[in-house]
């Protein structure tokens, strides 16, 4: 009998996750070239600056391109987008710098933290068992990946249940934005018998609350009634937290088709940043979400799904985000002493069709919009303005109304087969 020798292997040793991580931070420069990029960042957290650690997908792809024990590096973090996020964060928390001196005084939270660090066991009560305080709880920033310039935008149909657990990148309207609450994050419960305090990292949507004193104090009491936890609302941690539903646009639906929605789920600063009818970009994190409750008992294994928001493009520019400089101001009051101001701005409405004048003035006037009138026994008139276009085919009705989308932010076109949903009624 020969003895099976086994063929050396020649695989490269790839580092660990958390290395690739922790060297990503160190060794990415910054576009100028004059510091890095993430550290900097670091630094500012560190000085209360900002809240948000960004990491560029593009910059990851570059720093993967350098070295060929990283080619699956981004691959693997998009496709496990949820545990890279802790990964990251862990990694912030050890490179994370000291304080700028003189950067920011100590507020409320830092005092606390300190405080709850230092103590140690009670002798009085017995406890001997230390307080660990969760990172999380310490933690004064979130991570967020942000698509590279050379995303690509998919549609909401075309996301499968493959993608469960990947970043993903989509389009679509908001036709339901609710109301901002508080995400507990982090449960603090104090016993009423000893005034020890116990830390529950909450995980999911639901948790079960400890019923249970772990000092050495509680547990040696024999007889009588056993001490209670009650959560401390001002210790615990919670965060913004958002739900908004976002519809897929009419022209990606299918002839004969109903359009497709999804539930977003949007934390932190992202919040509020989407209102009823914008088209958003969004980019984030494709999760099953399990039935709870009595729905469980029917649903068995189905279950349904959202996306974590990791970061939201506006595809229209907002009436509040415009700006009028100085020399756009010098050229409105010129053109405001010229002659004939309504026909000239009614000629700049789709200049390359020819004539229809008094259609292009009524456009412009449904743009303006009217003066919104309330009468003296209380009727409130509207100033709103609606037009309707009827005509011969092929004599620029649509052309006109799809300039008009163009100029207007919250405008969406709809035709016959997707006024059915998709646009037309955006409520909060």
């Amino acid at each position: 009998l020969v003895p099976y020798a086994r063929p050396p292997d020649h695989h490269p040793v790839h580092p660990p996750a958390t290395e690739k991580c922790a060297s990503f931070f160190r060794s990415f420069t910054s576009s100028t070239g004059d510091g890095f990029k993430y550290l900097d960042m670091l630094q500012e957290i560190a000085d209360r600056q900002r809240e948000t650690l960004d990491i560029d997908l593009s910059d990851l792809a570059e720093h993967c391109g350098s070295d060929n024990a990283l080619q699956t590096f981004q691959e693997d973090v998009q496709s496990n987008t949820r545990r890279y996020i802790s990964l990251f964060s862990q990694c912030a928390d050890e490179l994370m710098p000291e304080r700028s001196y003189g950067a920011v005084e100590e507020d409320s939270f830092d005092v606390l933290t300190r405080q709850r660090e230092q103590a140690g066991p009670d002798g009085e009560t017995g406890e001997d068992v230390p307080r660990v305080l969760p990172e999380i709880l310490k933690r004064r920033f979130r991570v967020f990946f942000k698509p590279g310039g050379k995303a690509a935008t998919r549609t909401i149909r075309s996301i499968k249940a493959a993608e469960i657990g990947h970043l993903v990148t989509f389009k679509g309207i908001c036709t339901r934005v609710g109301d901002v609450k508080p995400l507990l994050e982090v449960a603090c419960f104090t016993c009423d018998g000893c005034d020890f305090e116990v830390y529950q990292e909450v995980l999911g949507d639901s948790f079960n609350p400890i019923s249970k004193c772990p000092s050495s104090y509680c547990n040696s009491r024999r007889g009588g009634a056993q001490p209670q936890l009650f959560l401390e609302t001002r210790a615990s941690k919670f965060i913004k937290y958002q739900e908004v539903k976002v519809q897929e646009i009419s022209e990606d639906v299918p002839v004969g088709h109903i359009p497709r929605s999804l539930t977003i789920q949007v934390k932190g600063d992202l919040t509020r940043s989407m209102g009823p009818g914008d088209v958003v970009s969004i980019t984030g994190i494709f999760l099953p979400k399990p039935f709870t409750g009595f729905k469980a008992m029917h649903a068995g294994l189905v279950a349904n799904t959202y996306v974590e928001a990791m970061a939201v493009t506006q595809c229209k520019t907002r009436y509040s985000d415009f700006t009028v400089s100085s020399e756009d101001m010098k050229k409105l009051k010129q053109h405001r002493k010229g002659a004939d101001i309504y026909g000239r701005l009614a000629q700049s409405i789709a200049p390359e069709i020819f004539g229809h004048a008094d259609i292009k003035k009524a456009l412009l006037l449904l743009l303006c919009g009217g003066v919104t009138r309330r009468l003296g026994d209380g009727i409130k008139i509207r100033g709103d303005v609606h037009i309707c276009l009827m005509g011969d085919p092929g004599v620029a009705k649509s052309q006109l109304l799809k300039h008009i989308i163009t100029v207007a932010p919250r405008g969406v076109y709809t035709t016959g087969r997707g006024s059915s949903g998709v646009g037309l009624t955006a409520s909060v």
